[in-house]
């Protein structure tokens, strides 16, 4: 066997793994500029899928916040209910046919209806009145920041959020208005309570919910259902489906999915999030798959004279995959950093932009399938290298 024969397997063995992420760093970091403009591919990739995805998880919570805030087993709503926001009337008289359903303990009324609100200027808004029994407070302002719930047992008592308190022409505790051309006064405010059809919630008692939005005493919205210890819920529902009849029964959980659908799927407004969102993902792709490939391309001499010292194909690959990783974890830090600078900003805002953990894990993996994509172009161009040209 010739010497250099025998020399290239033992140039191969003296090739450690660990020498490829110093190799894909020095390539990555010899044409600064190169690296700057895939580090800003990546980074804005990350902002954009970032914010864009936050907002549909804000905007997902946002239309189910009153079902998540409301402390109900199941939800009696009028027949085709499609999200909390928008339904019909129901007699109370239900309320005591449901009541005789043996696994049922208690059944709350629970108001949810727009009125107009004429503002001390003279300004007309949209806004959904909220009405609920403050014995048992199932439907009740969460984050209450000002004033108090037994403040609303006096007739013209209402809570807005602090959110929308300009938009509403309000600013203190004892501002009056108009709702529906009845004397309203506020006593309360609460904070980061948003709705996602950006009419404001406004928070009242039952009774005084009915007057406002010109129902009837004997009609409301919806049934709140308390289930008895024990009581077997999918049994419940079925029995107070067949009892009631023309109604829509709902399990608390199912009913905030129900609404989530309606708002983000069936309007259209997830989906054009989500196409932003795989927008982001597609220029991070290129913009990655580009200058890779162009520092590929810059030193195929190297790596040519690797191939042709013996150096296997797996650790070719790896160079070019540790310098996709090393611009997905600058890029996706940078990135994350911004995202998470937009959302502080918009804490003030109606709209809502939520980073829970899970979604932090989701935006890491995209990058870095991102990034392991753009790879691949380089990669295909490395198998196809002749060794012997560098010997040309």
């Amino acid at each position: 066997m010739s010497v250099s024969a025998q020399a290239a397997p033992r140039a191969a063995r003296r090739l450690p793994p660990a020498g490829t992420t110093l190799l894909a760093w020095r390539n990555l970091a010899h044409d600064r500029a190169r690296f700057v403009v895939t580090l800003v591919g990546v980074l804005f990739a990350v902002l954009l899928m970032g914010v864009e995805l936050g907002l549909l998880v804000g905007f997902a919570r946002t239309t189910s916040g009153l079902v998540d805030h409301t402390h109900a087993d199941l939800w009696i709503t009028p027949a085709g209910t499609t999200n909390v926001d928008i339904a019909g009337r129901l007699d109370e008289r239900r309320r005591f046919e449901a009541l005789a359903v043996p696994g049922v303990a208690a059944v709350d009324l629970l108001m949810a209806q727009f009125a107009f609100w004429r503002k001390p200027d003279g300004g007309n808004e949209s806004v959904s009145m909220i009405g609920f029994n403050p014995a048992t407070r199932h439907g009740a302002p969460w984050n209450l920041v000002e004033g108090a719930i037994e403040d609303l047992q006096q007739d013209d008592a209402v809570v807005v959020d602090r959110l929308y308190a300009g938009k509403l022409g309000v600013g203190k505790i004892g501002d009056t208005v108009e709702i529906n051309s009845r004397r309203a006064r506020v006593v309360g405010f609460t904070e980061g309570i948003r709705t996602f059809t950006q009419s404001p919630y406004v928070f009242t008692t039952h009774t005084n919910a009915q007057r406002f939005t010109l129902f009837r005493p004997d009609q409301t919205t919806y049934m709140l259902v308390t289930l008895a210890p024990g009581a077997d819920r999918d049994a419940v529902r079925t029995a107070l489906k067949s009892r009631l009849g023309r109604v829509d029964v709902w399990p608390s959980e199912a009913f905030a999915r129900q609404a989530q659908q309606y708002w983000l799927i069936t309007t259209g407004a997830g989906s054009a999030l989500l196409l932003a969102a795989l927008l982001g993902l597609v220029v991070g792709i290129v913009i990655v798959g580009q200058t890779l490939y162009a520092t590929t391309v810059d030193r195929l001499p190297e790596y040519a004279t690797l191939r042709a010292m013996g150096a296997p194909n797996r650790y070719l690959y790896a160079v070019i995959l540790k310098q996709a990783a090393i611009s997905a974890a600058l890029g996706f830090g940078s990135g994350m950093a911004l995202v998470y600078a937009v959302e502080f900003l918009m804490r003030g805002g109606s709209v809502a932009l939520a980073l829970p953990p899970w979604l932090v894990g989701v935006l890491a993996l995209l990058t870095v399938m991102m990034c392991a994509l753009g790879a691949l172009i380089s990669i295909r161009r490395i198998v196809r290298i002749d060794p012997t040209s560098v010997f040309q």
